[in-house]
C-alpha cells in the first residue's frame, strides 16, 4: 500500500471515530429543540381542549385527559424514534403538525359537545382513532425507510399505484355513494384513496423529472423574456393535464384534479427553473376550468355558487351557496379576536366539522387565530422547501419541494375557497379537518420529510480546494 493510501485510510478511520464520538457525546440539539416546541404545543393543544369544556360545558371533565393524552403519548412516541433514528431530523415540522392537528381535535370535539354527540358517534372519537393511525403509519415510515432514494428505484412503482388509487372509487362496487367518486367502501369504513394517491404521484413525477430533467430544459424559443420550451417539450404537461381533467368528469373531484396537476407544475418549474413552465400550466388550467364550467353542471354550479353566492335564488339549504354564506357569516361574526372556544355557533354551518372547520374556528379564535394558523402552515411548508433546497441530490429535493407545495396549495385551495377568494373544491384543510384519509396521508408527508431532512443533515459536505 502506498503512502497516500495509507494517509486517505487513516482519515477514514478518524473521520469515522469522530462522528461516532460526537453522536454519543455532542447533545442532540434538534431533538432538544423539538421537545421544547412540543411541550408549547401540548400546552395550547390543553387550553384548546380546556377552554371548549368550559366554554361549552361550563366545566372541565374526565374527557379532558383523553383527548389531550392521546396525542401527546403518541407523538412522544414518535419524538423517542426520532432520537433514537432520525437525529437529525427538521425539529420543527413535528411541532407544527401536533399543534394543528390537536386543534383540529379540539373545534371537532366542540361541535361534538354541542350537537351532543357522544361516545364512537362522535366525530371527535373517530378522529382519535385516526390520529392513532397516522402515527403509527408515521413511525413505522420513519422505523422502514432507512434512505429515501431507495424510492427512486420505484419512481414507475408509485406512477402505476397512483393512477390505481385514483381509479378506484370508480370500479363497480368499491365506490361509495357520495356527492364525487372519491371514496372506496371497505364495509367496516370508508376511505379517500386520492389522499394516498398525491403521496405515490409526488414520488412518481420527482424520479420522472430527475430522469427527464436534461430534454426538458433544452434551448427553446426566446420570447417575452423568457426561454420557452419546444412543442415536443410539451408532452408530459399535455398528459398531466388530460389526466386532471379525467379526474374532474370521471370522479366529478374538482379539487384533486387541480391539486395534481398544481403539483406537477410546481416540481416541473423546481426540476427546469423556467417560469415558461408556469404560465403554460396556468393558462391550461384557466382553460380547463372554463371548458368544465360550458360542459360540467356540477363545475358550473360551484362557479354560480362563488360569483353569486348572496342572492336568494342561489342560497339553498338542500345545497347551493347556504353552506358558503354560513361559513362567511360565521367568519364575520368573530371579527377581530373571536366568541372564544366554546361560545360560539359554528355547529349552525353544515360540515363545520371537515370542509368548513376553518370558518368554524374563525368564528371562536377571530382573525387573530386564524392568523397565527396560516402563519404555521407557511412555516411548515418553508421548512419543506428548505429541506429540499438544502438537499444534495435532485430526487430529493423534487420530493420535498412537491410534498410541502401540496400541502401548501392544499391549503389555499380550501382557505380560499370558504372565504371566497377561489370557487370551492372538495378537498379537506390539512391535519384540521375531519376525515382520516387526509391525516393519514399528510402525517405520512410528515414521515417523508423528517427522512428526507435527516440524511441531509447528517451527511457531511465534501469541499475540494
Amino acid at each position: 500500500m502506498s503512502g497516500t493510501e495509507n494517509l486517505t485510510a487513516a482519515l477514514s478511520s478518524d473521520t469515522a471515530v469522530v462522528r461516532a464520538l460526537r453522536r454519543i457525546r455532542v447533545p442532540q440539539t434538534q431533538r432538544n429543540r423539538e421537545l421544547a416546541l412540543l411541550v408549547f404545543a401540548f400546552a395550547i393543544n390543553a387550553a384548546s381542549v380546556a377552554l371548549v369544556q368550559l366554554g361549552a360545558l361550563g366545566e372541565i371533565e374526565p374527557t379532558f385527559l383523553i383527548y389531550c393524552g392521546a396525542l401527546t403519548a403518541l407523538v412522544l412516541a414518535l419524538h423517542i424514534v426520532l432520537r433514537l433514528r432520525a437525529r437529525d431530523a427538521d425539529p420543527f415540522v413535528v411541532p407544527i403538525a401536533t399543534l394543528l392537528t390537536g386543534l383540529g381535535i379540539a373545534m371537532i370535539y366542540r361541535i361534538d359537545i354541542q350537537r351532543d354527540v357522544h361516545g364512537w358517534d362522535a366525530t371527535s372519537t373517530r378522529q382519535l382513532a385516526w390520529v392513532a393511525i397516522a402515527l403509527v403509519a408515521t413511525i413505522a415510515v420513519v422505523l422502514a425507510l432507512k434512505n429515501y432514494r431507495l424510492l427512486f428505484r420505484y419512481t414507475y412503482v408509485a406512477g402505476f399505484t397512483g393512477i390505481a388509487l385514483l381509479l378506484l372509487p370508480v370500479i363497480p362496487g368499491l365506490g361509495a355513494d357520495a356527492n364525487a367518486d372519491v371514496w372506496v367502501d371497505l364495509g367496516i369504513f370508508s376511505f379517500q384513496p386520492g389522499e394516498l394517491a398525491k403521496i405515490c404521484l409526488a414520488i412518481f413525477f420527482a424520479g420522472y423529472l430527475v430522469r427527464t430533467r436534461e430534454s426538458l430544459t433544452s434551448t427553446g424559443t426566446r420570447f417575452l423574456g423568457m426561454t420557452w420550451p419546444r412543442a415536443r417539450e410539451l408532452g408530459p404537461l399535455l398528459v398531466l393535464w388530460l389526466v386532471s381533467m379525467g379526474i374532474i368528469v370521471l370522479q366529478r373531484d374538482l379539487g384533486t384534479g387541480l391539486l395534481i396537476f398544481g403539483m406537477f407544475v410546481a416540481m416541473l418549474y423546481v426540476a427546469t427553473g423556467k417560469t415558461s413552465w408556469v404560465l403554460i400550466g396556468v393558462v391550461l388550467a384557466v382553460a380547463g376550468a372554463l371548458a368544465a364550467t360550458q360542459v360540467l353542471p356540477y363545475v358550473r354550479g360551484r362557479f354560480t355558487n362563488w360569483l353569486d353566492a348572496f342572492n336568494p335564488e342561489v342560497i339553498d339549504a338542500s345545497g347551493g351557496s347556504f353552506q358558503l354564506v354560513g361559513g362567511i357569516f360565521g367568519l364575520a361574526q368573530g371579527g377581530l379576536i373571536g366568541t372564544g372556544l366554546g361560545q360560539g355557533r359554528p355547529y349552525l354551518t353544515p360540515l363545520s366539522q371537515s370542509d368548513y372547520i376553518f370558518p368554524s374556528l374563525g368564528e371562536e379564535l377571530g382573525l387573530v387565530g386564524v392568523f397565527a394558523i396560516l402563519c404555521l402552515y407557511m412555516v411548515f411548508t418553508s421548512r419543506g422547501i428548505r429541506i429540499g433546497l438544502a438537499g444534495q441530490d435532485d430526487f430529493g429535493k423534487l420530493l420535498a419541494t412537491g410534498l410541502s407545495f401540496t400541502i401548501a396549495l392544499q391549503v389555499f385551495i380550501m382557505v380560499g375557497g370558504v372565504t371566497r377568494v377561489i370557487p370551492l373544491t372538495g378537498l379537506t384543510t390539512p391535519f384540521l379537518a375531519a376525515g382520516g384519509s387526509s391525516l393519514v396521508a399528510n402525517w405520512i408527508i410528515v414521515a417523508l420529510l423528517l427522512r428526507i431532512s435527516d440524511v441531509v443533515r447528517s451527511r457531511p459536505r465534501v469541499v475540494i480546494g
